[in-house]
């Protein structure tokens, strides 16, 4: 069995480093897709997991996007090599859109391989993958005008990826709010927001209807000053262990249903409390496409 992991770029000394303390050590790579012998194993840091992958001997591009076609319909290339002879090759293949995203919608469902060509004549793919978008990446129909920063763009991310987002009228706590990126996607949706930060959010987020600001810490802030909520999210530079507590400390008051939270590393990745919030039940730990050094984790209650 054979499990390919596909990384952003600039994050590939993570990806192994998260594999390696799983004993799995890549025995090939292909620009930034590390091959792995055995099934997959739990990754954060893999934009896109490829599952059971075969290798395919090609002889000719015409038999190469039969080799696809016959094993199913949807198929996205990653060509770090053999550009030209792999663009032939998905041109034979059915069209498979890739238009910008308009949030709020859900990710696609339909089955989505992954291929790429190892060298001109052989072919390594993957019917089934983890990621909805092609290579793991999603792009978006942007604001450009409203929210006050671009930090809106990987709460989108999150939440389609979740398939779910808040509804009009239900509470949300936004921790280490200001300028107010997040709180303006939460508030367009049509949710009450508390947004919390000592430093004020941008004037016009803080006009808009439904937002309600305190300026205190995030960390010394008590649940049950605050109440029930249906959904915490936290975009706070902070190490991770510190969020850890933070989170357990809202989980443990029983207040919370959903949890959308960044991961933010400072230098050295902590991959022990990346592992620890992969361990909560239920919970998921990913690095978007929208994501720089950091993660994010997802904890929500069942539908």
């Amino acid at each position: 069995m054979i499990t390919a992991y596909l990384v952003a770029d600039g994050f590939e000394s993570q990806l192994r480093e998260e594999l390696q303390r799983q004993g799995v050590a890549a025995r090939a790579t292909h620009g930034r897709l590390l091959i792995c012998d055995g099934p997959a194993v739990p990754s954060a840091w893999a934009a896109n997991v490829w599952h059971d992958c075969v290798e395919l001997p090609v002889a000719s591009i015409g038999t190469a996007a039969k080799a696809l076609r016959d094993i199913q319909r949807n198929w996205a290339m990653y060509a770090p090599l053999h550009h030209r002879r792999a663009a032939l090759i998905q041109e034979r293949l059915p069209h498979v859109s890739a238009k910008p995203v308009v949030f709020p919608a859900a990710a696609p469902t339909a089955p989505l391989g992954s291929w790429t060509l190892l060298a001109p004549d052989r072919l390594l793919a993957a019917a089934h993958c983890s990621a909805p978008f092609p290579n793991g990446e999603v792009a978006f129909v942007e604001d450009r005008e409203g929210p006050p920063n671009r930090a809106y763009l990987k709460l989108w991310e999150a939440l389609v990826r979740l398939g779910r987002w808040p509804q009009p009228g239900e509470r949300c706590l936004d921790l280490g709010a200001s300028p107010g990126g997040w709180t303006y996607v939460l508030a367009k949706l049509g949710a009450h927001v508390v947004a919390i930060d000592k430093a004020p959010l941008d004037p016009k987020v803080a006009a808009m209807p439904g937002v309600e600001w305190r300026g205190e810490s995030a960390f010394a802030l008590d649940p049950a000053s605050v109440g029930p909520i249906d959904w915490l999210f936290s975009d706070i530079v902070c190490y991770p262990a510190r969020l850890l507590v933070l989170v357990e400390r809202w989980r443990a008051s029983g207040l919370v249903r959903n949890f959308v939270c960044t991961l933010k590393f400072q230098g050295e990745t902590d991959h022990d409390s990346a592992a620890a919030f992969a361990a909560l039940p239920g919970a998921q730990v990913l690095h978007l496409h929208h994501n720089k050094h950091e993660l994010t984790f997802i904890l929500a209650a069942q539908s």
